[in-house]
């Protein structure tokens, strides 16, 4: 049995990558879970760690804000692949990530509960995103 179908055969819980994009999704823990270490993706969201620290040695005058950007970023899109994954319904997670692992999904409440709590904190998240660019945009900073 080869490397590749012994990580396909794993059954991946649908439910806990919902939960690691929504707690990690920022470092992009549930991609690695998802499709192992070379995925250019989920190095790309643990690169907006390193990039916010070089915005910070780079533009130590810069607002705060803009030093970690890339990591609010890389955390609205946690937010997003959460309730894209978590909405996926059983049958298609199944033969999406777990074809030859032989166990069939079956989630409940606590999907749900991870959705609900991704929507409630994603939203608060863009909103407040969106109000402090504009505030740095428009007005100079302002308000905060």
């Amino acid at each position: 049995m080869s490397s590749t179908t012994m990580t396909q055969s794993v059954h991946k819980n649908k439910a806990f990558t919902t939960l690691l994009a929504f707690l990690v999704g920022t470092l992009g823990l549930h991609r690695f879970y998802l499709h192992g270490g070379k995925d250019r993706w989920g190095w790309l969201h643990l690169a907006a760690l390193p990039a916010s620290l070089a915005l910070r040695l780079i533009f130590p005058d810069a607002d705060w804000f803009y030093q970690i950007l890339p990591l609010i970023t890389s955390a609205l899109i946690g937010f997003l692949e959460a309730l894209v994954l978590g909405l996926m319904s059983d049958e298609k997670w199944d033969a999406q990530y777990n074809a030859i692992s032989g166990q069939h999904s079956d989630t409940g409440w606590p999907l749900a509960v991870a959705l609900v709590a991704t929507l409630m904190l994603g939203a608060g998240v863009l909103i407040a995103t969106m109000a402090r660019l504009f505030d740095l945009l428009y007005t100079g900073g302002a308000y905060g």
